[in-house]
């Protein structure tokens, strides 16, 4: 059953990336706003489930489902790495540090504000 959670968690995942990826493809920009705003949506999804699920929700169903599979597929490192790798390659310094920055330090922040509260 955690198969089937995982996969259908991981397909809305990556089609709601998919819609976030058109949403922002409209701005013409050297930013990579979509990644950043799919994996950072993706901690804060992740640290509500997490809070919620140890401090309320129980069932077996929702780490499979949302954090693995939704999040999972919502997600995407290996973007935000090929994204990062144009920018240096671009010479673009500064939009590389500022995504690195922008990118890891909210992430690690939702997961720190949620575990102090756990």
């Amino acid at each position: 059953m955690n198969y089937l959670l995982v996969f259908l968690g991981g397909g809305i995942g990556s089609m709601l990336r998919f819609g976030v990826g058109k949403v922002f493809a409209k701005w013409e920009t050297d930013f990579p706003l979509a990644t950043l705003v799919s994996n950072l949506t993706a901690c804060l999804i992740f640290t509500m489930i997490l809070y919620f699920w140890t401090k309320e929700l129980k069932t077996e169903w929702i780490y499979p489902f949302a954090i693995i599979g939704l999040c999972g597929g919502f997600s995407t490192f290996s973007t935000f790495s090929f994204e990062n790798f144009q920018l240096y390659n671009q010479s673009n310094y500064f939009l590389l540090a500022l995504n690195i920055l922008l990118s890891v330090l909210p992430g690690i922040f939702c997961f720190y504000w949620v575990s102090d509260r756990l």
